[in-house]
């Protein structure tokens, strides 16, 4: 058996979100009659429809099928030359399979999305807001931050100042607003500002946040203060001008009783008070055995009711501390998750699953600690019922948490939202950790860590839509 093949083109281009088409020629040049089969292979099969799927030649005659390529406009559609094939498997000789490649160039695109977390920090000295920029595109970009506002009130400490972030990835950009002029009296004063994702060519992409400055004493206080001292400036003036004249009573009765300075008559003189007793003056002592009179408090007094003691809680910090006295030396988190209907579920370490799988029981808080990776940063993003895109929030701001303290996320109370996921990073961002999350009507999204040295700091666990919540989840650091 022998068969002929051509791409036409071999080359194609196409951007990302359209489409374009292929087409394969093929020529039966063998003595009998067959049908072949088409298939698409390699990174680009997902995106890819052949048709038809199949084909049936008489020897000597020629077919063609259409291949069309249609990658999404998402970061997983890398910019650049992407590789394919074709599988063609003869019905007759399946084992003769021929596998003709071909070349897709995918057009760049660049989408750049940034929020403030939170829009609007308060202070009386300093606010600390953080930027999350992503990158939606499919190609890296490079970008500086600034900030400004209207009347030069505010100092912009912003670390770091350039990132670089590699596609479907996200960056996080620590800002410290510092007011010019301190509001020593008087009511809080909001100062709109504006940080400036800059990217060379591009116009800028300017995300607008208020920071409330307070005053370092309230109004109140300071009219409290002034009524105060108007009362006591008032009553020392009329302390002053109305003295009470004092005189003793004292005197005034010896002056009416007109007492006798003669001598008393010594039948009259009292007599003199005799010495105290060995026996009356010593202090009583109390036999062996007799229990003190005052308090009722001894332990002949009956004897209290013992309290009952309850178990303490076994935390994710008492599971990653049991493990850090077996192993010192080593990096270790253990986790818990709180499953709406049934609470808090034992603790899982180092790469365990937490919550459940299948059972439409989403988390609604996560419990986390860790030895040896000096701490961790989390925050709960929920879902958004007023976003127009169907995405969730972070409502709240970070939490953190040393080595073997508990760190939580998310809420326990009964109407508290369900989780959508969680962002989490080690070590201040320096450490790595990896996540894989398991999300409702889906299954595991797959195994995913953070890339300090590329500017990523953080991992995120879970989905971003509101009705894709998470249910189970698993964590490692390294």
């Amino acid at each position: 058996m022998s068969l002929w093949t051509s791409l036409e083109p071999a080359s194609a281009t196409v951007d990302p979100g359209g489409s374009t088409t292929v087409r394969l020629r093929l020529r039966n040049t063998g003595d009998v009659v067959d049908e072949y089969r088409f298939e698409a292979v390699g990174p680009l099969a997902p995106w890819a429809v052949v048709e038809p799927q199949s084909l049936r030649l008489y020897p000597g005659t020629t077919g063609s099928v259409d291949l069309t390529f249609a990658p999404p406009r998402t970061p997983d559609a890398t910019a650049g030359p992407n590789a394919y094939a074709v599988r063609i498997t003869p019905t007759e000789h399946p084992e003769a399979t021929t596998v003709p490649e071909g070349n897709l160039t995918i057009t760049p695109f660049t989408e750049v999305r940034a929020e403030l977390v939170p829009p609007t920090v308060k202070g009386r000295f300093r606010g600390r807001p953080k930027l999350a920029v992503d990158n939606l595109g499919n190609t890296k970009i490079t970008a500086s931050v600034g900030g400004s506002d209207n009347g030069d009130q505010l100092s912009y400490d912003i670390h770091p100042a350039n990132v670089q972030i590699e596609p479907g990835r996200a960056a996080f950009v620590k800002t410290t607003l510092k007011p010019r002029q301190i509001i020593w009296f008087g009511s809080k004063e909001s100062r709109p500002y504006t940080l400036a994702v800059q990217r060379s060519g591009v116009t800028p992409l300017d995300v607008e946040g208020t920071y409330v400055q307070r005053g370092f004493l309230p109004r109140w206080l300071a009219t409290c203060l002034g009524i105060f001292m108007a009362l006591a400036l008032t009553f020392v003036m009329l302390w002053i001008a109305y003295k009470p004249q004092v005189r003793s009573a004292a005197t005034e009765k010896l002056e009416q009783a007109g007492i006798s300075t003669l001598a008393p008559s010594p039948s009259l003189s009292p007599e003199a008070p005799k010495a105290p007793s060995s026996e009356a003056s010593a202090p009583s002592i109390p036999a062996a055995g007799e229990s003190k009179a005052a308090g009722g408090g001894g332990a002949g007094g009956g004897g209290s009711k013992k309290e009952e003691t309850k178990a303490p809680e076994k935390t994710a910090a008492t599971a990653v501390k049991k493990l850090a006295a077996q192993d010192p030396g080593g990096r270790h988190i253990c986790y818990r998750a709180f499953v709406s209907g049934k609470g808090w579920t034992d603790a899982a370490c180092d790469g365990q699953t937490a919550g459940t799988v299948g059972q439409e029981t989403p988390l609604k808080a996560v419990n986390i600690a860790v030895s040896g990776t000096k701490g961790t940063t989390s925050r709960a993003y929920v879902p958004n019922p007023g976003s127009a895109d169907g995405e969730g929030h972070y409502p709240d701001p970070f939490s953190n948490a040393a080595d073997g303290i508990d760190n939580y996320v998310g809420s326990t109370k009964k109407d508290a939202p369900n989780l959508l996921g969680f962002s989490i990073s080690v070590d201040g961002g320096a450490g790595n950790v990896c996540q894989n999350a398991h999300v409702h009507i889906d299954a595991w999204l797959g195994l995913q860590c953070d890339e300090p040295g590329a500017g990523y700091a953080f991992t995120y666990a879970g989905a971003h839509k509101n009705d894709l919540w998470i249910e189970a989840f698993q964590l490692t650091v390294a």
